[in-house]
């Protein structure tokens, strides 16, 4: 299906609808005084729902991750489609300076704004997944958030230990968006201090060229073999040379909970986020000689 909204171009038009959700919504905020926003402006960007790499996420993750013609089906089983009739739109968004400035202060547990931005600034997320889906099927699209469909859940993956059925960051990489860096954070434009989400639509549109042959080109550590910042960011060790510990950063999420839940009062799902800031890529692409 083509959107033909007032003559615009489809890309134009779901660019431009995604970043005037996130500038007006009153959803994306911080929850603080002084009405701070979570979330700087987006990044957007699109993949062929026949693009190859999805079944390679798949080969390397394991059968239980989608495809998007697979999240598509259990989604619309009536639908005729196949899967060069779908695009996964994907956006990036960015934390705040403040927020990433209060967070590099911190030694191990995330700081207030980092906090919110995990608690309210999903929620707003969420939100915008629901918003683009909404726009979609009022234009007679029939799309869907993976993230927010009753199928998703998390596996077991052989190679790399609990995952799930999509991953945002993976859809963000087919995008064009970024590539993933020794922590295993998405390095983007905007640098590695970000949420992603995404949309799968049956929609023929271009998909966006990714800027990059390699899926770790971004990070300094790969690309040059220098840096390892990240690790010496990590408060419990779960960085090396070998990777993201996954078992002891999930230890270290669970006991900054209690400790977020006690100092803000805040019950949702916590990030430490201490890998992200304070780091060459934090906030755009490193080059060698910040490393």
């Amino acid at each position: 299906m083509v959107i033909n909204h007032n003559e615009e171009n489809p890309v134009d038009w779901l660019i431009r609808k995604i970043v005037d959700f996130v500038a007006t919504s009153p959803l994306n905020t911080l929850g603080l005084p002084g009405g701070e926003v979570a979330w700087d402006s987006p990044l957007v960007g699109f993949s062929r729902g026949d693009d190859a790499i999805y079944q390679e996420y798949k080969g390397h993750i394991g059968d239980f991750y989608w495809t998007p013609m697979e999240i598509f089906q259990l989604t619309f089983p009536d639908a005729e489609a196949a899967p060069e009739d779908l695009t996964v739109i994907s956006w990036i968004l960015p934390q705040t300076r403040v927020t990433k400035d209060e967070n590099a202060d911190q030694k191990v547990y995330p700081s207030p704004r980092w906090a919110a931005a995990r608690d309210l600034g999903e929620k707003f997320n969420v939100a915008l997944r629901q918003h683009v889906v909404k726009i979609l099927l009022d234009e007679a699209v029939q799309a869907v958030a993976p993230m927010l469909s009753p199928h998703w859940g998390r596996q077991d993956s052989q190679l790399y230990g609990f995952a799930s059925t999509w991953s945002e960051r993976h859809a963000a990489h087919a995008a064009g968006l970024g590539t993933f860096g020794l922590c295993d954070g998405l390095i983007t434009p905007v640098g590695k201090a970000i949420r992603a989400g995404s949309v799968v639509a049956r929609l023929e549109i271009p998909a966006t060229p990714r800027p990059y042959q390699n899926h770790q080109a971004y990070c300094l550590f790969f690309s040059h073999g220098i840096c390892k910042k990240c690790a010496e960011q990590c408060p419990v060790k779960a960085i090396s040379s070998e990777g993201h510990d996954k078992i002891r950063c999930r230890d270290h999420l669970g006991k900054a909970r209690g400790y977020v839940r006690k100092k803000y009062g805040r019950e949702n799902k916590v990030g430490c986020g201490l890998c992200q800031v304070g780091v060459p890529c934090e906030s755009h692409i490193p080059t060698p000689d910040e490393g």
